[in-house]
Order: C-alpha cells, then sequence, then structure tokens
C-alpha cells in the first residue's frame, strides 16, 4: 500500500516528535528531513520571523517540493516533515509585516507550485495550535521561542487548511486532509485510523 504523508504546521507543535514516533512504528516508512534542518546542515543561513526573505523561503519550498515531487512515480511509503503548504504560510506572515523582499505577490506565486507538488501526496497532517492539547514551546537551539509568531503562524495555516485561503488543493488527484492533536500514542492512532479509512486496512510491517 502506498501511502506518501506530510506533516503540516506551525513550529514547535510535535511534529517532528510525529514523523519519528510514526518511523519507529513503521520501519518500512521513509523519513524525508525537514527542510530548513537538511538546509541547515549544507551551511544555509535561513532566518525566521521578519528577517527571512524571498531565498530563505523559496529555497525551502523548492527542496520539500522537489523531494515530494521525487516520490511520485516510487512505490515506497514516505513521510515528510513538513508540506509545501508550510511555505506560504510562513511567507504570508513576513509579508503581513512587509520587513523584507517577500509582499504578497511573491506568497501567490508559489501557489502554483505548491498546488501542482501535492498531487504526489497521499496525506497531510494538519497539527493545529489547540486548547484541547496545548504544546509548549522548547528551546531546540534553532528556532526562536516565540508564542505570538507560533499563533499568528497557525492562524494563517487555519485559513489556509479550513477557510481555503490560496485555494492550494488540486482539482484533481488531491491528498486527503486530517487534523490531529492529543498525545504522543493518540496521534499515531488517529493517523494509522485516517490510513484505514482512506486505503480499507492498515496492518503495521517490520
Amino acid at each position: 500500500m502506498l501511502v506518501r504523508i506530510a506533516i503540516s504546521g506551525a513550529h514547535s507543535q510535535g511534529k517532528s516528535t510525529l514523523v519519528w514516533d510514526w518511523v519507529k512504528r513503521n520501519p518500512h516508512y521513509i523519513r524525508e528531513e525537514e527542510p530548513f534542518r537538511a538546509l541547515h546542515n549544507e551551511g544555509y543561513d535561513i532566518q525566521f520571523r521578519q528577517e527571512c526573505n524571498r531565498l530563505h523561503n523559496g529555497i525551502q519550498l523548492y527542496y520539500n517540493a522537489s523531494r515530494v515531487n521525487a516520490y511520485g512515480s516510487r512505490n515506497e511509503c514516505v513521510i515528510f516533515d513538513r508540506a509545501p503548504v508550510d511555505y506560504i504560510a510562513y511567507s504570508q506572515y513576513t509579508a503581513d509585516y512587509g520587513t523584507t523582499d517577500i509582499n504578497n505577490e511573491f506568497v501567490e506565486a508559489m501557489v502554483p507550485r505548491v498546488r501542482d507538488t501535492l498531487q504526489n501526496l497521499d496525506l497531510i497532517v494538519f497539527i493545529p495550535i489547540s486548547d484541547r492539547w496545548p504544546v509548549e514551546m522548547e528551546d531546540d537551539g534553532i528556532r526562536p521561542i516565540d508564542l505570538p509568531y507560533r499563533s499568528e503562524v497557525d492562524a494563517i495555516f487555519k485559513q489556509i487548511y479550513r477557510d481555503k485561503r490560496f485555494n492550494v488543493m488540486p482539482t484533481q488527484n488531491a491528498p486527503q486532509l486530517i487534523e490531529l492533536w492529543g498525545s504522543r500514542e493518540e496521534r499515531l492512532e488517529r493517523l494509522e485510523d485516517a490510513i484505514r479509512r482512506q486505503h480499507g486496512s492498515f496492518t503495521p510491517e517490520g
């Protein structure tokens, strides 16, 4: 059963933890690294918040999209730490402040690439900020500890996924979209349930 999953949402919401937990439970899945971390390890100095620019977000989208598209014709199960949609949300945050060369036109220009790339995913897992299961921010030594920043980005994600801002979903071969919150075990169980509903069965391998 081919399932290509992307985990999406604002930072410090447990996305990477979910990816690692999923691969540990399902070792036949390939884990694709978060673009920021992959590029950071290659020496790219990518900034956040109002300091990021077109190069910073554009190269992360290009990396993420190229990795997703690489699995378009491959018969492998894969889980991505971030989805192409994420770079629209973060770019719109910066555009709203008008502090760098990222503006609304740049954000709109990202949409066709993102929409085309989503055809090569089977499932997008959006992890929103939720009062039902608040997640504390942790200092990972890379991303800023800034609750308002996370909340503002989360609000843009909700506009995209819930209110269909930018209309990012393709009209054909669109991935299923689900939202997850809860404990680590609850997230895994709900993700497995979503795959069962979509594909009729799910049996962990390995």
